[in-house]
């Protein structure tokens, strides 16, 4: 058939740059699926190691000492282990909701169900990250300034589609927060995601800016440029208590106690002084 000489002349193609072992042939549904499962996998993986962090929170355990002990076993591995405030990006959603129309199509509820609650989980961790922000903050942030640390779904790109930032942001504006978004790329990105939704936004390139007068800072997006800012200087120029979330588990949260915030990583005791 044309498309089985079509998918060898292919192969001769991508053969001058890749070792032949390497190139893997499929019918046609099964190369389908196989791009589906692969994203569903790596997706379930992350919100399995948050479905931890939240389980740690409550007992005092730390989720990256449990991720770095389960990973040591080589049938787990330890990558996409690493807990955070939820996936984004624009597949792994848009694939497992592929997924789970495939099975509901076929008749495959239960499946379909397993794999809904890949998606309910990160939904429910982003849920949770600003739950903990408000119990933190006295169960209010009406009127007060926080400070969003990060907005693309990832470092190193200014790509924002189904980032947890848009989701976390809208949360906290319909709790009536004054929200200043900082990010060193995705800043145009996020104005158009949040275009038209009510609320108090700033979008502050600076993030010793975006932090002054702030109550609270809420670390979405790991940037390896916030592991070296002047913690210090932030917290003089921020409202006390002062708060710092960090939704990535990123930064140094022995010294940002010691300089005198109150700490809240991810599936790790909060240290606080309030």
């Amino acid at each position: 058939p044309s498309g089985i000489k079509a998918r060898e002349e292919l192969v001769k193609l991508y053969e001058h740059w890749v070792p032949r072992e390497n190139i893997v042939t499929s019918n046609l549904w099964s190369s389908e699926l196989s791009k589906l499962v692969s994203n569903a996998f790596l997706a379930q993986r992350i919100s399995s190691i948050n479905s931890i962090a939240s389980l740690c929170e409550e007992t005092g355990a730390d989720v990256h000492q449990v991720a770095r002990a389960v990973g040591k076993d080589s049938r787990i591995g330890p990558k996409f282990l690493k807990a955070g405030v939820g996936f984004g990006g624009s597949c792994f959603r848009k694939d497992i909701l592929n997924m789970i129309y495939l099975c509901e199509h076929y008749g495959l509820q239960p499946v379909a169900d397993f794999w809904q609650q890949v998606v309910d989980l990160n939904d429910y961790q982003m849920r949770r990250f600003v739950q903990r922000i408000l119990r933190a903050m006295f169960n209010s942030v009406v009127d007060k300034k926080i400070a969003l640390f990060g907005f693309a779904f990832k470092p190193d790109t200014g790509d924002t589609r189904d980032a947890p930032a848009i989701y976390i942001s809208k949360m906290l504006l319909n709790e009536r927060a004054q929200l200043w978004i900082t990010d060193p790329h995705a800043l145009e990105n996020a104005k158009a995601d949040l275009e038209g939704v009510d609320g108090q936004v700033t979008y502050e390139p600076d993030p010793y800016k975006a932090a002054e007068g702030a109550h609270t800072i809420a670390l979405i997006t790991e940037w390896e440029e916030y592991r070296n800012l002047d913690y210090e200087r932030i917290f003089k120029s921020m409202e006390k208590p002062a708060f710092l979330f960090d939704g990535r588990n990123h930064l140094d949260h022995e010294a940002l106690f010691q300089i005198g915030f109150n700490v809240y990583p991810v599936g790790k005791p909060a240290r606080t002084h309030v």
